[in-house]
């Protein structure tokens, strides 16, 4: 396992009350009502928040490959990240899709744009070979 050897950030958040609860940070940037997924609730649930993390992320992952096989970006690229949670026996596991959008990039560049990303992305590394992940390049 890799150690960090200089912390470039530490995200901090409070939650009281599980999948049903409250979510905030110590900077006040992030204060949300948390819900089980598929309910009635008006909140997020954290399979939402680590897609939409993941997607960010993806993103600033692909402009820093991209800048090292010097190809440039379309200003209007997208990801919509989709994770899953379910079981497989008694046991419960999230899997992923990334669907990535590079209009304009002809679909070898764009994968290459994606496979190289998903070696870079933090989110990527802590995932790969822990969950299902599929990556597609809409």
């Amino acid at each position: 396992m890799t150690r960090i050897e200089h912390v470039l950030y530490t995200g901090k958040v409070h939650v009281t009350g599980g999948r049903d609860g409250q979510a905030q940070s110590d900077d006040d940037r992030l204060n949300l009502r948390l819900s089980p997924p598929g309910s009635s609730g008006r909140g997020t649930n954290p399979e939402q928040l680590y897609a939409a993390g993941w997607s960010a992320c993806f993103i600033g992952a692909m402009g820093r490959a991209a800048g090292q096989m010097k190809i440039k970006l379309p200003s209007d690229l997208s990801v919509d990240t989709e994770v899953d949670l379910g079981t497989a026996g008694e046991a419960f596991f999230l899997q992923a899709r990334l669907n990535v959008s590079l209009p304009g990039l002809d679909r070898e560049v764009a994968q290459a744009v994606v496979e190289a990303a998903h070696q870079l992305c933090p989110y990527s590394k802590a995932s790969r070979g822990n969950i299902h992940v599929e990556l597609n390049v809409i």
